[in-house]
């Protein structure tokens, strides 16, 4: 059986293989794990284990998800579009939600950051302070 750091270190070469000018391409990672289940090597689940977090980490990094109180215009959409490519890089797949729970302002989601203009957020922010 390999062991976890060799079993890691398989798994972030084959996640290596699969960029393309430094973006993940999906049809690479279809093409290494169906390469990987048809020859079997040795401890290749654990290998194909974390490889799967790797790929969902990155998906992740490239997701972000913007809420708004109402619907966005197209020349808002068009900014925070350019400010989220500016800071996190080409390959950036956005969704805009309509949320009127933060009754105004913005809250936008990239990967595990958060960024969190609503008034909601400041109402219960006050509300703490109290």
């Amino acid at each position: 059986m390999k062991s976890g750091k060799q079993t890691r270190r398989d798994a972030k070469s084959l996640y290596q293989a699969c960029k393309v000018n430094g973006l993940l391409d999906e049809q690479k990672v279809r093409q290494v794990v169906n390469q990987v289940l048809a020859q079997k090597p040795r401890g290749y689940l654990s290998v194909l284990d974390h490889f799967q977090r790797l790929v969902r980490l990155d998906v992740a990094r490239r997701t972000a998800r913007v809420e708004n109180a109402v619907q966005s215009t197209p020349e808002l959409i068009a900014s925070i579009n350019a400010n989220l490519t500016a800071r996190y890089g080409p390959g950036l797949s956005t969704t805009f939600w309509v949320n009127p729970e933060l009754i105004g302002g913005l809250k936008i989601r990239v990967g595990s950051d958060i960024y969190d203009g609503s008034v909601s957020a400041r109402l219960a922010a006050l509300e703490a302070s109290f």
